[in-house]
């Protein structure tokens, strides 16, 4: 995905999105008010960072296009005053929002040209990756939160190719920013096994499961240590 537009990552992106929506269909105003799988925010915090964080992309993707540097964000409070801020907005404002930034977003990458495709920009997280990664940062925050919506969607949900490459992202990030050594196993992939350091630290459990636990650290009755005992604790994964 290094050459051209990475045309996988951004249908998933397209089709997460819709999953999102889709999930969020199904929420009444008073739900979204309530809390979310994520501590401390309403479903209405959640609506604002989905929304803003499209806003944020798109300004890595008009980087690519224009050669002008254009951070996600102008310092580093300002994702938390974003997401704060918008989260007093209506919900109606707030349903909104999440469908016309994802739509500002697409239209900005549909205007990289190939070789724009291969510019470097920087992350939120201070990496330097090139422009063919941002419809994957998408792909993992329309999917994921569409499950932390209140009520909202399930990872069983998600596409098996996006599932198992969304296992390999995690554990990578895993391995290296947090040191975590522990491997996996997905019993619903024929021979699969994926890792995260040296252990014999092995969890096994369907790739869906698996995907939850990485992310998510919830621990479902599926999931298993292959020594015995107790799953390892995570981290929180970014």
């Amino acid at each position: 995905m290094t050459d051209g537009a990475p045309s996988v990552c951004l249908q998933w992106m397209t089709e997460g999105h819709a999953y999102f929506v889709s999930c969020l269909k199904g929420i009444d105003d008073a739900g979204l008010a309530g809390p979310t799988a994520l501590r401390g925010w309403t479903g209405k915090h959640l609506l604002s960072h989905v929304g803003h964080n499209a806003r944020a992309l798109t300004r890595l993707a008009d980087w690519a296009q224009t050669g002008i540097e254009t951070p996600m964000y102008a310092d580093a409070s300002a994702r938390a005053e974003e997401i704060e801020t918008g989260a007093g907005w209506s919900t109606a404002r707030l349903r909104d929002f999440v469908v016309d930034e994802q739509d500002r977003l697409s239209a900005a990458l549909g205007r990289i040209d190939d070789e724009r495709w291969r510019t470097s920009v920087v992350t939120a997280q201070g990496r330097t990756v090139p422009a063919t990664t941002i419809p994957w940062l998408r792909c993992r925050e329309v999917w994921i939160h569409a499950c932390d919506l209140p009520g909202g969607g399930d990872f069983g949900a998600f596409p098996d190719d996006f599932t198992d490459v969304l296992i390999d992202d995690v554990l990578v990030r895993r391995r290296g920013a947090q040191s975590v050594d522990v491997s996996v196993r997905a019993t619903d992939r024929a021979q699969d096994e994926r890792t995260a350091g040296t252990s014999g630290n092995v969890v096994e459990g369907p790739a869906a499961d698996l995907a939850r636990w990485l992310t998510r650290g919830f621990a479902g009755p599926r999931l298993r240590a292959v020594s015995g005992g107790t799953l390892p604790e995570l981290p929180s994964w970014l």
